[in-house]
């Protein structure tokens, strides 16, 4: 299937240069819709949604092709094959991030920079190295979201997105959460929980900013660190906004951060 029909591909923008924007876990491309705006200007955005996940096309998901973050990274590789793109802006928030990064490493020459928000190379502790979460934690929200998926949505949606003051946007992701598709969601997120693509960091060639919340829960200050210690030439930025979605609940301070980061 072509990947621009496969992945609800949006192009928008005044510009030539290439600004790709990718979604974080159970959201759809309607996440950016107050970031994009400011770049329409200056680039070419290009907006999808991951298979499984808002209108992209389920009919071509099985576990076999989707077994891994990279299945996801040769997606995007594939719709920037398909559009010619070339000197890349990748902007991935959470576990696009990642999926990003493995892109990045698949074909270097593709991108020129990477915007990672709330990345997490490995989301479960081990010795010497904090991701946020016990094993068993991990084990137990699995397996819960296994059992009962809608009430894990809405369980963990403000725990997410981590802005009480700001309820419209909890129930925004919970809603995004519901709209997915629930099989695909539940690997995804297996697929998500449990990788670990520390070793991976090294091999990243491409100029990359590390967009970290001041609170959040999902990939803890420390994560961010560590990031930011193992990819080479990257740039650390700490932001006010608390919680996983600052793309949603600090745009502003996200936009100034990405702006100055491009500006170098």
């Amino acid at each position: 299937m072509n990947p621009i029909i496969r992945n609800n591909v949006q192009i928008k923008g005044k510009g030539v240069k290439p600004m790709l924007f990718a979604h974080g876990y159970g959201c759809d491309q309607n996440m950016w819709r107050y970031i994009t705006p400011a770049f329409e200007e200056e680039y070419k955005i290009i907006l999808f949604d991951h298979v499984g996940f808002g209108k992209a096309d389920t009919s071509v998901y099985t576990q076999e092709r989707y077994a891994s973050l990279q299945s996801y990274a040769v997606d995007i590789l594939e719709i920037c094959e398909e559009l010619e793109l070339e000197e890349v802006i990748f902007v991935g928030h959470s576990v696009s991030a990642m999926i990003g990064l493995l892109a990045s490493i698949l074909d270097p020459d593709r991108f020129s920079k990477l915007v990672l928000i709330g990345p997490s190379p490995r989301y479960i502790d081990e010795d010497g190295y904090i991701g946020g979460f016990t094993q068993e934690g991990i084990e137990d929200l699995l397996n819960t979201l296994d059992s009962d998926y809608l009430n894990w949505s809405q369980a963990i949606a403000p725990v997410i997105m981590g802005n009480p003051q700001k309820p419209e946007l909890v129930q925004e992701l919970a809603q995004s959460f519901c709209r997915s598709d629930v099989e695909v969601a539940k690997d995804f997120a297996r697929i998500t929980f449990l990788s670990d693509n520390r070793a991976d960091l090294g091999n990243v060639r491409a100029e990359t900013l590390i967009l970290q919340c001041t609170d959040d829960v999902i990939a803890p200050q420390a994560v961010g660190e560590y990031m930011h210690q193992q990819l080479p030439g990257s740039t650390f930025k700490l932001l006010n906004a608390t919680g996983h979605c600052p793309n949603l609940s600090a745009p502003e301070e996200t936009i100034a951060a990405i702006k100055e980061f491009l500006m170098h």
